[in-house]
């Protein structure tokens, strides 16, 4: 498979239906039913302070990034996903140093983000671009499954 390139979703581009329907897919495949946006994911695009970006890897989503900034203190980084079968080849960095780098052109302070301490991998890269983890977020998901709340400052990023 070719490197991918990150790639910003822009409401009403040519390939604008094809993208929605591959995160959706992906989205439905990553995350549990309670957990996903795939029912409301086009109400989520058509949110003002947020964004969305995908890897394209031969002619193919691989992955995508959801962010937003509910201020101009703050901003979140809401979802990541990679394809299972695209995992370990460097998008899921690609996806967060982007999406990092959109938050940041934001001038906002912190990026903070949730993630299963569960999900090693995903918090090992959290971990390596700056992220700290700040707590621990009893039954988050759901009674049974807590979270990292974890946070990147910008005075003191990578």
């Amino acid at each position: 498979m070719e490197k991918g390139i990150v790639v910003e979703l822009i409401r009403g581009s040519t390939n604008w239906t094809k993208v929605v329907e591959d995160i959706v897919k992906l989205e439905k495949k990553t995350f549990p039913k309670h957990e996903s946006l795939a029912q409301t994911f086009d109400a989520e695009l058509r949110k003002r302070n947020a964004g969305v970006l995908y890897v394209e890897a031969d002619g193919e989503t691989v992955g995508y990034a959801m962010y937003s900034w509910p201020s101009s203190l703050s901003a979140s980084i809401t979802k990541l996903a990679v394809k299972e079968n695209c995992r370990r080849q460097g998008h899921g960095e690609a996806l967060l140093r982007a999406a990092i780098d959109k938050c940041r052109s934001r001038k906002v302070q912190r990026v903070s983000l949730h993630v299963d301490p569960t999900r090693t991998s995903a918090v090992t890269l959290y971990k390596k671009l700056g992220f700290q983890v700040d707590c621990l977020v009893k039954s988050y998901y759901s009674t049974d499954r807590d979270a990292y709340r974890m946070y990147l400052d910008f005075d003191d990023s990578i």
